[in-house]
Formats: structure tokens, C-alpha cells, sequence
């Protein structure tokens, strides 16, 4: 066979993620994705591709060395895919939940956080901290339905501060007209009764009360 053919056949390899890592997700499995190419060589990241839930490793036969060492990193990898903490865009897509309501939910304590990481963002010297959340977690509040719970809490919790809020209002408003009706005698130049008093200019002029 000549060299060149024998270089052109390829190396394969196939790892399929369990529903168990992914969740239903397929951001979630593109994360795992991404997590394998982020340990690989800049040389054999596109060498490695998903779909669906099953990552390939693919490379020239001339490319052996180079096809184990990423083999070995892929399958460790699939080996911690398990205790990989999930990310927000990760959760958001499991709990079909919107960025404001992982904030709201984390901040209240109702979305337990697993820590924090810190990531440089691509071609930049910015670096950015986030939350991330244990996987094991995420499929208990998956499981027993808790978004759903906690949406009807909001929504009750969001009528009731309504309704104080226009109770409010309508306190605020009944006491201004009750002040705007309350009747004044004419003449009157000052709410002190002391003005009201007859001679009470010529005493405080005196001095009678320092």
C-alpha cells in the first residue's frame, strides 16, 4: 500500500455521554466537549468533534502518538464528566430557566451554589467569576419539579407586594383628602395656640419667660 493511502486512514475513536452527565442537555454536552478540547493541544483540539452525545476522536494514522495522548485526556475526561460542576448556561438549559432567575434564586439561597470559577475570556485579559452548581444537585431540583414550585412563589410573592402596594397608595391618598378637607378658622395666622392668646405679643416682648 503506498505511504500515502496508509497516512490517509484514520485513527477513530468514540465515547458516548451518559444521560446521567448530560442531563437532557445539549449544552451540557458541548461544555464536556469543550472541557476535553480546553486539556487537549492547541495542534489536536479540532480533532475531536459532537454530535448528538457522542464525541469523536479522529487523526491521520501518520498521527498516532498524537491520537493516544488525546485518547488518554478524552477518557479522563469522560471518567470526572460526572463531578464536572454544572455552569450557568449549562443549568439555565437542564432547568429551562431564565438568567434572571438563576440570580434571583441564588441570591434568596434557594439555588444552593458548588463555589465559584474564575475563566479568562478568549483573546482577552479580562477574567470573569461565576457560580457553578453540583450536578447532583441540579437533578434532585430537576427531579422533584422545584422551578416550577418556586415560579408559583414568586408570582405569589409578587401579588402580595402588589396589593400592600396599593393599599398603600390608597391610605395615602384617603389621609391627603381628609387633611385638604379639615376646616380653618379665617384670621387664623399660625397653628400656635400661644398666638391665640390676647396680650401674648406684649409678654413674650417683656421677656417674662426667659
Amino acid at each position: 500500500m503506498p505511504k500515502r493511502e496508509k497516512d490517509e486512514i484514520e485513527l477513530i475513536r468514540t465515547w458516548t455521554l451518559p444521560a446521567a452527565v448530560t442531563m437532557g442537555s445539549a449544552v451540557r454536552a458541548k461544555g464536556i466537549l469543550q472541557e476535553i478540547q480546553a486539556r487537549l493541544p492547541a495542534i489536536s483540539k479540532k480533532s475531536i468533534s459532537l454530535e448528538g452525545v457522542d464525541l469523536t476522536l479522529a487523526m491521520a494514522a501518520s498521527e498516532k502518538t498524537a491520537f493516544n495522548a488525546a485518547a488518554t485526556i478524552a477518557a479522563k475526561v469522560m471518567g470526572e464528566a460526572i463531578t464536572l460542576p454544572v455552569i450557568p448556561r449549562e443549568i439555565e438549559d437542564i432547568l429551562t430557566i431564565k438568567t434572571s432567575e438563576r440570580h434571583r434564586w441564588l441570591a434568596d439561597g434557594r439555588l444552593p451554589s458548588a463555589g465559584t470559577r474564575t475563566v479568562r475570556l478568549n483573546g482577552r485579559a479580562r477574567q470573569i467569576t461565576f457560580h457553578v452548581f453540583d450536578l447532583k444537585v441540579v437533578e434532585d431540583l430537576l427531579d422533584r419539579g422545584a422551578v416550577e414550585e418556586w415560579r408559583v412563589e414568586d408570582a405569589e410573592a409578587k401579588a402580595e407586594k402588589r396589593q400592600k402596594a396599593a393599599y398603600q397608595a390608597k391610605l395615602t391618598r384617603s389621609l391627603k383628602k381628609q387633611a385638604a378637607k379639615r376646616p380653618r378658622k379665617s384670621g387664623d395666622e399660625s397653628d400656635d395656640p400661644a398666638s391665640k392668646l390676647a396680650g401674648w405679643e406684649e409678654f413674650d416682648i417683656d421677656g417674662l419667660l426667659r
